[in-house]
C-alpha cells in the first residue's frame, strides 16, 4: 500500500469500516487532541438485535463544555450503562456460532470501569486485535493539526454512523457473511466488529481482510 500510516477518531466497539483501516495500515494514530464530536462513533456502536440495527451509546461527561477534548472526556457512571449494554449484546447474540468465545473477553469490560472514554475505547481494541490475532502499535495525538501530509492517511471524518455525514470511501468493500438473524432481515453492513466476531470467530480477520479494495491504478 502506498501509505502505511493512518489516523482515526477513537471508536466504541469500531465498525468494519474502521477495523479494515487497522488491519490495512502498518502505524495508526488515534486522534485525542480534538474537540469532541458528538452523535459519532466515539462512544457509540451499532449491533444487530431481534428487532434490527440497536444504537448502543455510553454516557459522557464533557468536562470543559464544547471545548473539551477527546483526550479528556469522562464516562459517566451515573445509570448503569453498563448492565444495559452487555443485556443488550448477550441478548442479540447468544445465539450465535462463537457467543462463548467472544464473550469470554468482552463481558469483563462491562463489570470494571475506566475513567476515561479514551481509555475503555483503547483497551477494548487491544483486546479484540489480540483476538483475531493482529498485533498493532498505535499512538496518539499530541496536538491537533487539521490537515496531515500526504504520507498519511486522515479517516477521521471518514467513518460516521450518520448517513448525512458518510463519504465516500472506495478503499472499503462491505463483504457478507452469515448474520444471526439472517433469515429474518436482509444482510446488514458495517455493523460494529463484534457482529463479525460472534458469527465468524477466528474468520473474521479474512474476512476484513476481503473489504480492503485495492487503491486505484
Amino acid at each position: 500500500m502506498s501509505n502505511s500510516k493512518a489516523i482515526l477518531n477513537t471508536a466504541y466497539l469500531p465498525p468494519i469500516q474502521y477495523m479494515a483501516k487497522i488491519v490495512s495500515y502498518d502505524s495508526i494514530e488515534i486522534e485525542v487532541f480534538e474537540s469532541y464530536a458528538k452523535q459519532s462513533y466515539r462512544n457509540r456502536c451499532v449491533i444487530l438485535s431481534c428487532n434490527g440495527p440497536l444504537s448502543l451509546s455510553i454516557p459522557i461527561v464533557k468536562v470543559n463544555g464544547n471545548n473539551t477534548l477527546t483526550k479528556d472526556v469522562e464516562i459517566d457512571y451515573s445509570t448503569n450503562w453498563q448492565k444495559l449494554h452487555w443485556k443488550a449484546i448477550e441478548s442479540a447474540y447468544r445465539n450465535s456460532t462463537y457467543f462463548d468465545f467472544v464473550a469470554d473477553f468482552l463481558c469483563p469490560f462491562y463489570s470494571r470501569r475506566e475513567d476515561l472514554l479514551i481509555d475503555f475505547n483503547s483497551r477494548l481494541l487491544e483486546e479484540i486485535l489480540k483476538f483475531i490475532g493482529v498485533d498493532k502499535q498505535f499512538t496518539y495525538s499530541n496536538v491537533f493539526l487539521k490537515t496531515y501530509p500526504f504520507d498519511v492517511e486522515d479517516f477521521r471524518s471518514l467513518i460516521h454512523p450518520k448517513l448525512q455525514y458518510q463519504h465516500l470511501d472506495d478503499r472499503f468493500n462491505p463483504v457478507k457473511y452469515y448474520q444471526v438473524f439472517n433469515n429474518k432481515f436482509n444482510f446488514f453492513p458495517n455493523l460494529s466488529v463484534i457482529d463479525l466476531l460472534f458469527n465468524e470467530g477466528l474468520e473474521a480477520l479474512s474476512l476484513l481482510e476481503q473489504t480492503i479494495a485495492k487503491a486505484p491504478a
